[in-house]
């Protein structure tokens, strides 16, 4: 298993902590977003590499940081070649980059580089593994109002996906996609097949819709803790909680 990091965003709502430095080496109760991610995708006995795709304004600041920082397996930096906001190539664009370029012969566990999460992915990737399809971590945020401002999955038997709906007025669940996906190997030319279609190649929850349209999805439901880490107050709220609790 192949591990995707995704680190090409600019960060904008977090300014001026990002304006040179990317969202993933914030620190957060002492250690950066991206060292969290990497130790939770080593204690994975499976995953031998990890790819971090990145853009070409802080391709070299990521790089840097990976340089002075040893994990089981090699960590390879992946330029997208944009250089602001406006250029991106957006989420599920970067992904198809990386897939084109490295071409992994095995499954893929993608995670957002803005989010933060407290479970173990072992459980998850044993959950996917014997599912076969494409797979979605799920953080129930328990209220209805607060679900309209994510990417929200319901959910019908064997946990398989049947809606997603993104920052939905009326939301079907309270069931949030938290930014980490687990696709096999058998299912990596999915991916291409939506993009030839003339996608959307931003948020991945649109890839997820469709995958559930025309295969199967499922959803695996952790109730430890998430952050998503979208503007300077839940920085700071994430930050504080992590030092409280220690971790």
């Amino acid at each position: 298993m192949k591990g995707l990091i995704l680190a090409a965003g600019y960060g904008t709502r977090l300014y001026p902590l990002t304006l040179n430095l990317p969202k993933p080496l914030l620190e957060v109760g002492g250690k950066t977003i991206m060292e969290r991610h990497l130790t939770k995708l080593e204690a994975v006995g499976t995953c031998d590499g990890v790819y971090i795709v990145t853009n070409s304004k802080f391709a070299h600041v990521i790089s840097s940081w990976s340089e002075k920082h040893k994990f089981r397996f090699p960590v390879e930096i992946v330029d997208d070649g944009t250089i602001t906001n406006e250029d991106r190539l957006g989420a599920i664009g970067d992904i198809r980059l990386v897939l084109d370029k490295k071409a992994p012969s095995s499954d893929v566990l993608i995670m957002a580089g803005d989010n933060l999460f407290e479970f173990p992915l072992s459980g998850f990737v044993s959950f996917a593994g014997k599912k076969g399809c494409l797979t979605v971590a799920l953080y129930d945020v328990k209220e209805r109002e607060l679900a309209k401002k994510y990417g929200i999955v319901s959910l019908g038997v064997g946990e398989q996906v049947t809606d997603f709906q993104e920052k939905p007025k009326e939301p079907g669940s309270t069931l949030a996609s938290t930014g980490i996906y687990y696709l096999p190997e058998a299912k990596l030319g999915f991916l291409g097949k939506y993009l030839s279609t003339g996608n959307s190649k931003d948020a991945p929850g649109n890839f997820v819709k469709w995958m559930s349209e025309n295969d199967k999805v499922y959803g695996y439901v952790f109730r430890e803790g998430w952050y998503d880490i979208g503007d300077i107050d839940s920085l700071h709220k994430a930050d504080r909680e992590y030092r409280e609790k220690g971790i």
